[in-house]
């Protein structure tokens, strides 16, 4: 492993500490236990992760993926983001058509699911009520994604899952002192946006039950995503 590999391995690691111990929201540490305490009649038995959920994928990813927060039954239960729900099996199953996971099965966290050249994150680390944390805790976590998106220094494509991430995203890589563009980019299905002449954001539907269900979001239009997605990364080898 080289030395830039090692310092971001060790610097992800050191995050992912300080995420899985932090408090600092009242209303999301009170929701994220109580939920854990009592589950839905499916998961009664198992342990829950119950604390901040960190990122997750390879250090040296060129695509970013951001999304809004943890599943209350998902991510909260099994301690990694997107596993446990309904989002992460059609986001995974995307990522292994693209190539970007070695499978598209995935069920805790010893599962065997590797991503390729992909990491996974989201605004806010905890499980919020009816998916809504408020402004104070979304500010109270974009510290850990600004320091994500300094860590993973060979990124050059942001995917963000919905509105909330492409606004945290935008937030939080201004506030490390990247120059994002200004009128501030309208967030779409396939939009796409220059970033510091360095990254592309692409926005993408969130693939939560609503959006697949109903079908805003679909099989080709979340492939044609990450296809896109590969193709930008791929010019920066």
């Amino acid at each position: 492993m080289s030395s830039a590999s090692s310092r971001r391995a060790a610097g992800i690691a050191a995050l992912a500490a300080e995420v899985h111990a932090c408090r600092r929201c009242p209303r999301l540490v009170a929701w994220r236990e109580a939920e854990a305490a009592d589950p839905p009649k499916r998961y009664r038995g198992q342990d829950y992760w119950a604390r901040p959920v960190s990122g997750f994928g390879d250090p040296a990813a060129r695509i970013l993926i951001v999304g809004l927060a943890p599943a209350a039954h998902g991510a909260n239960r099994t301690g990694r983001m997107f596993t446990g729900d309904r989002s992460g099996e059609w986001l995974y199953a995307a990522l292994h058509r693209a190539g970007l996971a070695n499978q598209a099965t995935f069920e805790r966290v010893d599962d065997g699911l590797r991503l390729r050249d992909t990491y996974i994150t989201a605004v806010v680390r905890c499980a919020p009520p009816a998916n809504k944390p408020t402004p104070v805790e979304r500010d109270n976590c974009l510290p850990y994604l600004e320091r994500e998106l300094e860590l993973l220094d060979r990124a050059r494509v942001v995917v963000a899952l919905g509105k909330f991430g492409w606004d945290g995203f935008l937030k939080a890589a201004a506030s490390i002192g990247v120059a994002t563009p200004r009128p501030k980019p309208r967030f779409g299905h396939g939009a796409e946006a220059s970033i510091d002449d360095r990254l592309t954001l692409l926005g993408c539907f969130h693939p939560s039950q609503q959006n697949t269900f109903t079908g805003k979001l679909t099989v080709p239009m979340i492939d044609a995503v990450f296809a896109r997605a590969k193709e930008l990364a791929a010019r920066s080898r």
